[in-house]
């Protein structure tokens, strides 16, 4: 009988001190495998696994591509690549596409772990912002496996905690000592098989661990485009968390959506601003020439439509993305 013996945990802003206190107390003999995921910068060297393994009982190493993960270890994530699990229990680091901006992803760990090994995972929710995680570890449950969340009075960074409660209300939170304690009880328990993957899950792992699948095309369409590429996306619920993917395996979750698109919009409002104030000043040039040659009607004109742009750009800058002239530098001036 299969027995439960994969620990899946993931956080982000504020995960580092609930990981030492966490994997400083799991007995130095769990019959599980422990994979960890946090957000990390693309190009940064991470000396995580270093820092987890002075305090950890269990032996920690960086993850490795083609490796069969190994019970009574700890398999730390490393930075641009997503780490998932496979078939066979073997590991993969993936240069997939970003979830939730983020690779390695904490959903594309927890999706992975809850369609190979199904009811034999535990996953764990440790501090972070926004929703990363939830919906990973809904797809957990719904394929048998348990789920733990760091009380989020606890976290430093409540909102991944809060998120994941919400998506998987039978999730067990507790502070971080606590968590290792239940943790090293329930591994090791015999568990049942729930059976196959959804086709949907399915889909989403095999995008992002192989750029492709035979699987069709996830959720429901709906009229979004992806922040990430501008591509179609789709809806997916899990339980009770929904996200969004597009076609290449981009993945969403409400708040990270959100975020996001605020991101865009600035940067095109910005962009707005910029466009209008080179308006400005060609029309000035043009108001300039205008006057050289005696046309003092194309002068008026064109400095008319100076003002009006440039009153228009100083109204989006200073009204809607909230910007204040630096010190000795005036609004847009359209006069003379």
């Amino acid at each position: 009988m299969a027995r439960r013996d994969l620990i899946v945990i993931g956080g982000s802003a504020g995960a580092h001190a609930a990981l030492r206190t966490l994997l400083a107390r799991l007995p130095a003999d769990l019959p599980a495998a422990v994979l960890v995921v946090t957000h990390m910068a693309p190009g940064a060297r991470s000396a995580l696994a270093e820092m987890l393994a002075k305090e950890s009982a269990l032996p920690v190493i960086t993850a490795a591509d083609g490796e069969k993960v190994r019970p009574g270890h700890v398999h730390v994530a490393v930075p641009d690549r997503h780490l998932v699990i496979g078939a066979g229990d073997v590991l993969r680091l993936s240069a997939g596409p970003r979830e939730n901006r983020a690779r390695p992803a904490v959903d594309a760990l927890f999706r992975a772990a809850a369609r190979w090994c199904g009811s034999r995972v535990a996953g764990v929710v440790l501090s972070g912002s926004l929703d990363d995680g939830a919906a990973g570890l809904a797809a957990v449950v719904q394929h048998g496996g348990m789920a733990f969340v760091q009380e989020p009075r606890e976290a430093r960074f409540p909102g991944m905690p809060t998120a994941a409660l919400a998506a998987v209300p039978s999730a067990t939170a507790a502070p971080a000592a606590e968590l290792a304690r239940l943790i090293g009880k329930v591994a090791g328990q015999p568990v049942e098989d729930v059976g196959a993957a959804d086709e949907v899950l399915i889909w989403e792992t095999d995008m992002i661990a192989d750029g492709r699948t035979e699987a069709d095309r996830p959720g429901d369409p709906v009229a979004l485009g992806c922040p990430e590429c501008g591509g179609g996306m789709y809806r997916v619920r899990t339980g009770r968390a929904v996200h969004y993917v597009c076609h290449v395996g981009h993945s969403w979750s409400p708040g990270a959506f959100v975020a996001a698109s605020d991101d865009g919009i600035e940067t095109a409002l910005w962009t707005a601003v910029s466009a209008m104030q080179e308006k400005v000043t060609i029309l000035l040039e043009l108001a300039m020439q205008a006057e050289r040659s005696g046309d003092q009607k194309g002068r008026q004109v064109y400095r008319a439509e100076a003002d009006r742009v440039g009153r228009d750009a100083e109204l989006v800058r200073t009204r809607v993305l909230g910007d204040k002239p630096q010190s000795g530098q005036p609004p847009v001036d359209v006069a003379g």
